[in-house]
């Protein structure tokens, strides 16, 4: 059995270090770069800038699902685009539980179908879910970032594709472990995790990802210890248990400013969901949450860089995958 065991962890030692140098290649040799598209369609984030401009103006709630939509494709496959495409059996990623809850889709139609009319057949499903990322963290008042383009669209996209710590996106009941280890596969640092993770300051939740929190954390009708219970009285207000369909802001008051409200709401024990909490189980993320509100604060240009980081996992470049045509569905 000893043996058995020493097998095991080999091979697991072994799978880490293949995902890790999978996720985290060197981009510049791989096609990416600032300003891609220079020749072959000028106006390109021009074009991407103005269609999120005008649905900003007037449904700005859109911003944090738009932004989460980036993160969600990149942790499935690779930067790729996949999260968008639709499946007649609902057996692609858009319908997997995690993706449930995305909203925003009919935006990245909108910005793909002004873009096709300018410059047909050249911009990718992936490049446009970047720049949207960037833009919709712009136009509430977060910082702006130079965005590499150069991505080609998959042709995969699975339902059953893994939705765990190691293989797919961290569930929103991820402790830090969990969440350190799904970052650093993806050749992420810790910083990049607690950095990232500010991009709640623009999100909503469903109450059934934390209802469990606030009516049975261990099973036994129980609250969150962790958690304020000012903050739980109020939020039992609003989510009555099984609810399903109420959504909650994650930054209160603040949901539609991208700010660093988020890192105040945390540290006072106020994070909505356990990954939440989990960023004050960590000397490094808990001391970067109380950097983030101090003077001198450097959330804002880390929040840019941890995003182009993140935007170079497993990117498909060159003659690999293809630029749909259509979002939804492969050539």
């Amino acid at each position: 059995m000893a043996g058995c065991k020493i097998n095991f962890v080999g091979v697991f030692v072994l799978q880490m270090i293949f995902l890790t140098l999978f996720w985290s290649h060197d981009v510049e040799s791989y096609g990416l770069k600032v300003g891609f598209y220079e020749k072959s369609c000028p106006r390109a984030e021009m074009i991407v800038s103005k269609v999120i401009k005008d649905v900003m103006a007037v449904a700005p709630s859109l911003s944090g699902p738009l932004l989460r939509m980036n993160f969600h494709d990149c942790f499935i496959r690779g930067c790729d685009g996949s999260v968008l495409l639709d499946s007649p059996t609902r057996q692609s990623e858009k319908y997997s539980p995690p993706n449930l809850s995305l909203r925003g889709f009919n935006i990245i139609d909108k910005v793909k179908t002004a873009l096709e009319t300018a410059c047909p057949g050249v911009v990718s499903c992936a490049d446009i879910l970047a720049l949207v990322a960037r833009d919709v963290t712009a136009e509430t008042k977060g910082p702006y970032w130079e965005v590499e383009t150069g991505r080609r669209d998959g042709k995969v996209s699975l339902f059953n594709d893994p939705i765990d710590p190691v293989n797919g996106l961290p569930p929103f009941f991820a402790d830090i472990t969990a969440l350190k280890q799904s970052f650093a596969l993806r050749g992420l640092s810790v910083k990049d995790l607690v950095v990232l993770s500010g991009g709640h300051t623009i999100g909503m939740s469903h109450c059934s990802s934390f209802e469990n929190r606030l009516y049975n954390f261990t099973g036994k009708g129980d609250t969150d210890p962790t958690m304020d219970p000012n903050y739980i009285a109020k939020l039992k207000l609003k989510c009555k248990p099984q609810d399903q369909l109420t959504i909650v802001e994650l930054d209160p008051g603040s949901f539609k400013t991208f700010d660093d409200s988020y890192y105040k709401l945390v540290n006072k024990r106020r994070g909505l969901l356990e990954s939440d909490a989990a960023l004050l189980n960590d000397p490094e993320t808990r001391a970067y949450m109380v950097q983030a509100t101090s003077y001198g604060s450097t959330f804002f240009k880390d929040f840019g860089v941890s995003m182009v980081k993140m935007a170079r996992i497993g990117v498909l470049t060159g003659s690999q995958g293809e630029v749909r045509k259509v979002c939804s569905k492969t050539n």
